[in-house]
């Protein structure tokens, strides 16, 4: 039965191969937000034997570029909205199956190929709510670092650090179900009905 869950980063693989369809997800502590650019640098990195800035295994990741300000302190984030995460497909799958990434935060969902690589290695996707950036800004309690801005402000690598992050809703897991394919499934049974002229609720329930 799905519930509600506080994770705090790096998560091992026995917990997000906890996390189910329909859980509600709450995060606290290390989120690394990024967008392409930084996921292209990343491979580019690993093909000629670099480290990187940060370290990916137990990680969560959320497609995002953050809107931010420099203060005399650091950096504040204005605005934090989730970007569509189907062009991170791929992307994502190899950095789940080589780099150890056991969440990832965005919107929309992704393609089977990473649906895939959920299910092999132990991850999750987590829904986040388009529309809602101030809201997830209010979420963030600073800035712990970032790497790479000399690809922009919206493609470096953000290391935020979140205090109930959320709610966030499980809609890929490591099992392989994926709420987007059963919707889909759902809405077409829906038409066939239709276009036959059937209607399943005028139907007797039989014990």
């Amino acid at each position: 039965m799905p519930g509600e869950i506080r994770l705090v980063p790096p998560v091992s693989e026995d917990q997000a191969r906890g996390l189910r369809c329909g859980d509600v997800v709450f995060l606290d502590g290390t989120v690394l937000a990024w967008r392409d650019r930084a996921i292209e640098r990343m491979f580019e990195f690993s093909e000629r034997g670099e480290p990187f800035p940060v370290n990916l295994e137990g990680s969560v990741h959320w497609h995002c570029g953050p809107i931010v300000r420099k203060t005399a302190s650091g950096w504040t984030v204005v605005s934090a909205g989730p970007t569509a995460s189907t062009r991170f497909s791929l992307a994502e799958v190899r950095a789940i199956e080589d780099f150890g990434v056991r969440v990832i935060v965005g919107k929309g969902g992704m393609f089977t190929e990473a649906r895939e690589a959920m299910k092999k290695k132990g991850a999750a996707f987590l829904a986040s709510v388009g529309g809602a950036a101030s809201f997830y800004a209010n979420q963030i309690v600073r800035v712990k670092d970032v790497h790479w801005l000399d690809l922009g402000l919206p493609e470096a690598i953000w290391v935020l650090e979140m205090k109930k992050f959320g709610p966030l809703l499980v809609t890929m897991d490591a099992s392989g179900r994926s709420l987007y394919d059963e919707l889909r499934i759902g809405e077409n049974l829906q038409r066939i009905f239709a276009e036959k002229g059937i209607d399943p609720k005028g139907y007797p329930v039989v014990i």
